[in-house]
């Protein structure tokens, strides 16, 4: 029986008599619990600041380079930086300063975390991995101390493992490197930001271990300043979504551990995913492998990741069955949009459905073709006439539009309202921001009725295309880019 417990039993027993003489012992009780709430209270937090949180998520990292796809640049770069570390008693003979931060910044889901992982791999160090937000309680000096005692761990870990080298991963590093000052409750932020920052500046060529912090973020713009300059990350290495062939190469290795058909054309997929990230890729390959084991097929066909490129864009597809009259006014809608869009690009579209799935009554599904990183005015304004097709065509048929235009038209407006700010408008070059409202209304509206004039002049060229396309979405409910051509072509659209 420890001293705790005696002392209070005897506390108890004391109290319990006192009342038992008619004593009032309510006052005891009160000051007695109100005690207790601060001693817990307090012994929380001493257990909180001396016990990090942070584990590591294994001790060396099995992750390699080359079982990342689609970022050559980033793990060209990220190698480059890595070597320092690596080479140590030749930038010591140089006199080079060693690196002791490197930022990964890049969209969501684009392979962050395991570029650090393959880092520490590729440098054969132990790897720690954390979240910014488990460092900030509520205590004030929690966040430091934990800062601390990574540090120390990470030390500790490269003596045990026998190597000399530490990684430390901070992802969601905005949390916890924050700009300064924002937080006016509190100071935990700017305490636990500043003892990263002293630990980073700590670190040194004549450390028996060598750390190296990796920070991951995606919103750069919210990281205080201080993070950025040269002795702390001295490194930015751009995790960008990847290109075509990026894309290519992230799905061969996302697919090399799966019974695909002989109809698979992997580059096709890569050609109808821009915009997608590895992580999106891999979901990709993920539901076309449950919709073939749905099917009780042995193996992966085409069709099975055509279908999973919309679900993974769109979303599962809805019980909900629109009317036939609904049905019908979708079919227009789709129809307009897929039409205009192969007369100004033919080829772009990949495929036409009026099945509900997510949040769209049913959808164009593009090809961009080659991956761009411009856009001109002629693409900007085609892009506006293929949104507004769709409300184009429910005019033509119906005399009217419906609220199923109301994400096109959204979609509309911030193409022309780019077109505004890059300087591709009638103002010129101008700043946005000090263009009168009423002037600025004027251009967007005056640019897109324009593309719905030009949309509604292709629809009225081929409104018997139109209409024979109508009734074969109503039939079939879906229709792939290649039968759409050929549909066109045999109505004089297209060539």
């Amino acid at each position: 029986m420890t001293v705790k417990e005696v002392a209070l039993g005897s506390a108890l027993a004391v109290l319990f008599f006192a009342g038992y003489l008619g004593y009032n012992v309510l006052p005891f009780l009160f000051f007695g619990g109100l005690l207790y709430v601060l001693w817990f209270t307090v012994t929380n937090r001493n257990a909180g600041g001396t016990q990090v949180a942070l584990t590591p998520t294994s001790k060396i990292s099995d992750v390699d380079f080359e079982a990342i796809g689609g970022q050559e640049m980033a793990k060209n770069e990220l190698r480059e930086a890595l070597d320092f570390m690596l080479n140590r008693e030749a930038i010591k003979r140089l006199g080079i300063r060693p690196l002791k931060g490197i930022l990964l910044h890049g969209p969501p889901g684009t392979g962050k975390t395991l570029l650090a992982k393959a880092a520490a791999s590729y440098t054969r160090a132990v790897f720690l991995a954390a979240s910014g937000s488990e460092f900030i309680e509520v205590y004030a000096g929690v966040g430091a101390q934990r800062v601390r005692q990574l540090f120390k761990r990470a030390k500790e870990m490269a003596k045990s493992e026998g190597t000399n080298h530490a990684l430390i991963f901070i992802d969601e590093l905005e949390i916890l490197g924050g700009v300064r000052g924002k937080h006016s409750s509190h100071l935990e932020y700017d305490q636990t930001l500043n003892q990263l920052l002293v630990e980073m500046d700590g670190l040194t060529l004549d450390d028996d271990v060598q750390v190296m912090v990796l920070g991951a973020t995606n919103r750069i713009d919210l990281l205080d300043p201080a993070l950025l300059r040269p002795g702390r990350f001295d490194r930015v290495v751009n995790v960008e979504l990847p290109d075509k062939e990026g894309r290519l190469r992230i799905l061969q290795l996302h697919t090399r551990d799966k019974p695909l058909a002989e109809d698979v054309d992997l580059e096709s997929l890569a050609r109808d995913t821009f915009g997608f990230s590895g992580a999106h890729l891999e979901n990709l390959t993920n539901e076309a492998a449950i919709m073939a084991m749905r099917e009780g097929l042995d193996r992966i066909y085409q069709r099975h990741l055509v279908e999973a490129i919309d679900k993974v864009m769109m979303g599962e597809k809805l019980d909900r069955r629109p009317t036939p009259e609904e049905l019908r006014r979708i079919a227009v809608h789709e129809a307009g949009h897929a039409l205009v869009s192969e007369v100004l690009r033919p080829g772009s579209v990949s495929a036409v459905t009026i099945t509900s799935r997510g949040s769209a009554l049913g959808y164009v599904r593009n090809n961009p073709g080659d991956d761009r990183y411009l856009e001109t005015r002629e693409l900007l304004e085609e892009e506006i006439c293929v949104l507004v097709a769709g409300s184009a065509a429910e005019r033509r048929l119906y005399g009217s539009g419906s609220s199923g235009a109301a994400s096109d038209l959204r979609a509309a407006v911030d193409r022309a309202r780019k077109l505004v700010s890059a300087g591709m408008s009638e103002l010129g070059v101008v700043d946005e921001e000090v263009v009168p409202p009423g002037l600025l209304h004027r251009t967007i509206t005056g640019i897109i009725s324009e593309q719905e004039s030009r949309a509604d002049a292709i629809l009225a060229h081929a409104s018997v295309a139109l209409d024979h396309l109508v009734e074969v979405l109503v039939e079939k409910e879906s229709l792939a880019g290649d039968k759409l051509r050929d549909l066109l072509r045999s109505q004089g659209v297209v060539t």
